[in-house]
């Protein structure tokens, strides 16, 4: 299996080679465009003023002439009338060449071997060391008619240029794969400390210890990566808690359950004492059911898809029948209600909002003395508001920032009668949140507690 390191570093490798081929190409259509006719125009210059230079000197010798010129830095083939030629300077590499080029300059023609000779990459012929590869004028030496091919010998002209630039190239290629293969290691050693982050995470053990100082694209993934294992760490102690609290809330009223039924079998007891055990039997089953029905709540609406079903009914409505509903209730405690509701239509799931309504009522009623007030109350601003108030204890202010947590109870003192399972206002939260709403609470103790739901208008 390739490795990442692997990867990248082939990666690199290819781009090296892939943008060596193209920068081979983009110079190859610069020479052809830009310097392969000036370069022969340059050539050609050269070679007329040979001939004119040995025209004026009609009683030099032809051969020391052009020996002399080509130990200043060039390539020269001289062809007589018959085709038969002799070579000067620094020796051809490729010495075929077509007789009807030399015929044509016998006629009186130029040769362009630079411009005219086709080849698969043109850059080649600045460097190409053959017959072809040159300039061709006609001569006249005692009367007779001769060709003289040129061309630059750049073993003689450039031969150190072209190896200081071939040893540049080839210590650039190599250092360039040096530094790559080292450099990629730094780049690939985050990677492998969030592979082993990741491990350590599976096992349990959220100590990750990742560089987040790094300013670059990595730090930013690692610091996201220490803030998801953070995440995780609250997740899974909540998740540890929620069962501790699952296991709590079941097992009291289990363990009550149990004692008052083998109390009823031993037949020991008055008639009186057995039904009011009986009682607190049905209680303690209810609970039971409530608290059962609420965690399937909860579980359906974290999942969030297809709960809610949202249809436009009147809100001053729904919350009348949530207060007929519970009338019993603050009737029995006698509480005073108290409502403040214009009519107004939401779109909303009919069902759930009802369940808050429910939740934070008798969470009213539940906190609330004799001679307390109730007040339910709508306004329309940029939301729709529902406050939900109460004179009744009220919640400690260190208290107020947890009472959404799911099993959370503010007055651990609560006698049975009044504490619940600790659902209630992470349902009504979880509910509002869905809605795009937000719930908000208020609270002085032995003044009163204000919930205020807003709700958006759409």
């Amino acid at each position: 299996m390739k490795t990442l390191y692997v990867r990248i570093v082939a990666t690199y490798i290819l781009i090296a080679m892939v943008s060596g081929v193209f920068a081979l190409l983009v110079a190859n259509m610069y020479y052809r465009t830009q310097i392969r006719e000036y370069n022969e125009q340059k050539i050609m210059k050269v070679a007329k003023e040979i001939r004119t230079l040995f025209e004026r000197m009609p009683d030099t010798d032809p051969d020391s002439y052009f020996r002399s010129i080509a130990q200043l830095g060039f390539q020269m083939y001289l062809a007589d009338g018959k085709g038969q030629g002799v070579f000067y300077g620094e020796p051809f590499r490729h010495t075929q060449s077509a007789p009807d080029q030399i015929r044509r300059v016998l006629d009186g023609e130029i040769y362009r071997g630079i411009t005219e000779e086709p080849r698969l990459l043109t850059i080649t012929g600045f460097f190409e060391s053959s017959l072809r590869n040159t300039v061709g004028i006609p001569l006249d030496i005692r009367g007779e008619r001769h060709a003289l091919f040129l061309r630059p010998a750049l073993e003689q002209q450039i031969g150190e240029v072209r190896l200081l630039m071939a040893v540049l190239l080839a210590a650039t290629f190599v250092f360039s794969m040096l530094l790559i293969v080292v450099c990629t290691r730094y780049i690939v050693k985050p990677v492998k400390a969030l592979t082993e982050a990741t491990t350590r995470i599976v096992g349990g053990n959220y100590e990750i210890g990742l560089d987040v100082a790094r300013a670059d694209e990595i730090g930013n993934l690692a610091r996201h990566f220490a803030h998801m294992a953070e995440a995780l760490r609250q997740l899974d102690s909540m998740r540890q808690e929620f069962v501790a609290n699952v296991s709590h809330e079941i097992q009291s009223p289990l363990t009550s359950i149990q004692g008052f039924a083998q109390a009823i079998q031993s037949g020991e007891l008055p008639p009186e004492i057995a039904q009011r055990y009986l009682h607190i039997i049905e209680e303690e089953s209810r609970r039971l059911s409530s608290l059962s029905k609420q965690l399937l709540t909860l579980a359906a609406l974290d999942k969030e898809t297809g709960v809610i079903k949202k249809t436009s009914f009147r809100l001053d409505e729904q919350l009348r029948q949530a207060v007929l509903v519970t009338e019993w209730q603050w009737m029995e405690k006698g509480i005073t209600v108290e409502l403040d509701l214009p009519e107004i239509v939401v779109r909303a799931d009919r069902e759930l909002l009802h369940q808050v309504w429910l939740n934070l009522i008798t969470n009213a009623i539940k906190f609330s003395d004799s001679g307390d007030v109730l007040t339910i109350g709508i306004s329309v601003e940029e939301d729709i508001i529902v406050r939900v108030s109460d004179t009744g204890m009220g919640i400690p202010e260190p208290e107020l920032p947890h009472i959404f947590g799911r099993f959370y109870k503010a007055d651990k003192a609560r006698t049975r009668s009044r504490s619940g399972s600790g659902l209630g206002l992470a349902i009504a939260k979880k509910i509002v949140e869905l809605h795009e709403g937000t719930i908000d609470v208020h609270s002085r103790v032995s003044e009163g507690t204000v919930f205020t739901v807003r709700l958006p208008r759409s």
